[in-house]
């Protein structure tokens, strides 16, 4: 069956998007530095520093030194990790706004996952040193860190619980689910899930099989819970998920 084209877009980072203005209102929006005032986050301006990366590029290796904390302020970076068995698990996709890394400052030392550019990015960093000097200076982000650490590893405990309990096809509606919430855009009374994902990052990320994953979007298809469009580029497919608001998807 040919499945109908859906543009995936892929987004150019332009350099001037990360005008002084933009980069306060994106270091705002992490958690723990939210209740400041605008003129901290001006002070804490500086620290941060900004740099592209490509798209396909690594950022960061799972068990390398953690020196930075990320933050993403345009594109979208996917998080893997390598189970016991070597196969890698896609823990998460994140977009502008949102941090990855490690706090070192609470205890972590290594990054626990890879992270790459899964579109051309802009991504800003707040070396471990910098950021204990603004804990110094506003201790109150700490306990606002420590909030965000403990929300974080409640999340991850329910993922790994849908992977230990749930049947492929609940994982993979929670994955879409997910996604639709991190990453969509609404379209009436549906949710445009518009990365460039393959249902190999499906899979990988529902602990699937990509038979199981295209088995399943199938099934999710003929019952009229998704539509998905694909267009071929570089070595792999890409694909834009639609979701029907989440109906069904539980």
């Amino acid at each position: 069956m040919t499945r109908p084209k859906s543009p995936v877009r892929l987004d150019w980072v332009d350099p001037a998007v990360c005008s002084l203005e933009y980069r306060l209102k994106i270091i705002g929006r992490l958690p723990f530095f939210r209740h400041l005032s605008a003129e901290a986050i001006a002070k804490i301006n500086p620290l941060v520093h900004d740099h592209d990366v490509r798209a396909g590029e690594r950022i960061y290796f799972e068990g390398d030194d953690a020196k930075f904390l990320h933050l993403v302020a345009m594109g979208k970076v996917k998080l893997l990790r390598v189970a016991a068995s070597g196969r890698e698990v896609l823990l998460d996709i994140l977009h502008g706004g949102e941090y990855f890394g490690v706090l070192t400052a609470l205890g972590g030392r290594i990054y626990t996952e890879t992270a790459i550019a899964q579109t051309d990015c802009c991504i800003l960093q707040i070396s471990s040193a910098d950021f204990e000097a603004i804990l110094s200076e506003y201790p109150d982000v700490a306990r606002h860190a420590l909030e965000v650490v403990s929300q974080r590893l409640v999340e991850s405990r329910e993922i790994v619980q849908q992977l230990s309990s749930f049947t492929a096809e609940q994982r993979i509606a929670a994955a879409l689910l997910r996604l639709a919430g991190k990453v969509g855009e609404a379209r009436d009374d549906n949710v445009l899930i518009q990365l460039p994902f393959s249902r190999q990052d499906l899979a990988a990320m529902t602990g699937a099989t990509t038979e199981t994953v295209s088995r399943v979007m199938s099934r999710f298809a003929e019952e009229k819970l998704v539509k998905s469009g694909a267009q071929v580029g570089d070595d792999r497919e890409r694909e834009a998920f639609e979701t029907s608001g989440g109906k069904g998807c539980s």
